[in-house]
């Protein structure tokens, strides 16, 4: 009767809903254990800590110093690099700039199952998490969140085997999609063509498209690359620029909201609005409609759609 009880409720697990307000209080309730699993952790970090000697901190006080001089060389280079690329951006009429909020996170769990790629992190549906969100470490892309609890929440990794993201070459704009073996090692990109211009050494950055993950964050270095296997495709293969086998503390990207319909509605009013603006300025003083705007085809009153919509989704 046991073994009948644990089969239906594996079933109604994988095919239906019913369990997960089932699975999201246990999560609460489990929360506890997690921090009590991690406690041992934390206070053999805090013992290695007080035991350090003094000369071993200056020592490491110094070099922080010194990073901390190269990294404040480095964000200046970037924010000149920020300024001009908000120019140029302003200039191709594109949508506004949002700059993506982030969320610190710390690992807590790993899933046991080794077919599958799964991480605990101590921030929840309290803290703003959604399923779907974005998630990263200080060298690239990590995963996405795939369950919320109150609490904490599940990140699939992009080497999970049901994971897949679309990414373009850095160097040359390439698009593919990089598909998760299992393996933390590597990751494989899908149905690229023999003769596409791709080469060790590239670069993978996430292109945007599907709107799940934000544009131009590292994914992936390509490693090797296969032509001429007997295949109809090359075999390309790449190494994830995340550390996913060390990274303990993560960062939960939050993205514009707005859905793609929103965003082209919005760059549509900016553009009718820099078209009337305009004509004024063409037509200054007069008494009717400016003759700007009569005088334009109805080619030319369509607005130019957004980045990241249908059309760009087409291509």
């Amino acid at each position: 009767m046991l073994a009948v009880l644990c089969v239906a409720l594996m079933v109604l697990d994988a095919r239906f809903d019913t369990l997960k307000p089932l699975r999201s209080q246990m999560g609460l309730v489990l929360t506890p254990f997690y921090w009590l699993a991690d406690l041992p952790v934390r206070t053999w970090q805090r013992a290695t800590e007080q035991l350090s000697t003094s000369t071993s901190l200056a020592a490491e006080n110094e070099k922080l110093k010194a990073e901390a001089l190269l990294m404040q060389r480095r964000l200046q280079k970037l924010a000149a690099l920020t300024e001009q690329n908000v120019r140029l951006r302003e200039l191709l009429n594109s949508a506004a700039l949002v700059d993506d909020k982030v969320l610190v996170a710390e690992l807590i769990g790993l899933d046991p199952n080794p077919f599958t790629h799964r991480i605990l992190i101590d921030k929840g549906e309290r803290d703003g998490v959604f399923v779907g969100q974005p998630v990263l470490d200080a060298s690239g892309l990590m995963g996405q969140v795939v369950e919320v609890m109150p609490y904490a929440a599940r990140v699939l990794l992009i080497t999970d085997v049901t994971h897949s993201i679309p990414v373009q070459v850095n160097r040359n704009g390439l698009r593919a999609i990089a598909i998760g073996t299992g393996s933390p090692d590597y990751l494989e990109l899908r149905h690229v063509a023999e003769t596409a211009d791709i080469k060790e050494g590239d670069l993978l950055v996430s292109s945007g498209l599907g709107q799940r993950f934000p544009s131009g964050y590292p994914v992936a270095q390509v490693t090797e690359v296969i032509r001429g296997s007997g295949q109809p495709f090359s075999i390309v293969r790449a190494t994830p620029t995340a550390m996913l086998n060390r990274s303990r503390y993560l960062l939960l990207v939050f993205s514009d909201s707005r859905t793609p319909e929103e965003r082209a509605n919005a760059a549509a009013e900016a553009q009718e609005s820099a078209d009337r603006e305009a004509a004024e300025q063409a037509a200054p003083g007069a008494d009717t409609a400016p003759a700007g705007d009569a005088d334009r085809t109805p080619e030319d009153s369509v607005p130019a759609a957004a980045p990241g919509t249908d059309g760009e989704a087409r291509q």
